[in-house]
């Protein structure tokens, strides 16, 4: 009787153990798939907070009218490791980005200069006043562009780090250094450290009526 109730804690350590090697990395050979799905799902837990401040997006994307941003991320850890995220914000489109489309119906402005990604670590909410990401780092990434359905823009781009951050907030820019800040986003941190690098995709979906 004795050596059964030994039993059950040593089950509940071993399953701790291994548990804590396999979230960190330490057997990464074993199921990868499962153990990379929990690490998405994870994020995606402490990344709900964030998700009431898409409220009137969602409500645009319903009704079909307006400027729909969607933002998704995939982190590429430096051993070759791939986590999906998955869509990580809703949020939003600048004034200075408004601003910048109406200008480009007079031709002061080419919207086709909005292809660059950058990134950082500010925790502010996005705003429509923003103009600039609160800490930005790292060096920008050039974004591939393309149009994947006819009244929708795609931009992907992979921003690569060489030294370790708790990534928070993304922004689309018209420069890769300075330019106008056309859409910010906020989200739960993603942590990378010296050569892991998140690729960035980025839509926007411009519907007709109104």
């Amino acid at each position: 009787m004795m050596k059964q109730y030994f039993l059950v804690p040593l089950a509940a350590l071993l399953v701790f153990l291994v548990t804590g090697a396999w979230m960190n990395g330490m057997i990464p050979d074993l199921f990868p798939n499962l153990r990379l799905k929990m690490l998405g799902n994870g994020f995606k837990i402490r990344n709900l907070r964030h998700k009431p401040r898409s409220f009137k997006q969602v409500m645009m994307l319903a009704m079909n009218v307006g400027f729909i941003s969607t933002t998704y991320a995939t982190v590429i850890r430096a051993d070759g490791r791939v986590e999906d995220l998955g869509m990580i914000s809703r949020r939003v489109v600048t004034n200075v980005g408004a601003n910048a489309v109406a200008s480009a119906f007079n031709g002061a402005f080419t919207l086709s200069d909005f292809d660059f990604h950058g990134s950082g670590t500010g925790i502010t909410a996005e705003a429509v006043g923003d103009t600039a990401l609160v800490t930005e780092v790292a060096t920008r990434a050039t974004g591939t562009a393309s149009n994947p359905t006819a009244p929708t823009y795609r931009s992907v781009g992979t921003v690569t780090y060489a030294a370790s951050f708790a990534i928070t907030e993304h922004g689309l820019f018209s420069a890769s250094t300075s330019g106008t800040l056309f859409d910010r986003s906020v989200f739960a941190a993603i942590n990378v450290a010296n050569g892991d690098s998140i690729q960035f995709t980025y839509t926007l979906t411009v519907s007709s009526g109104g």
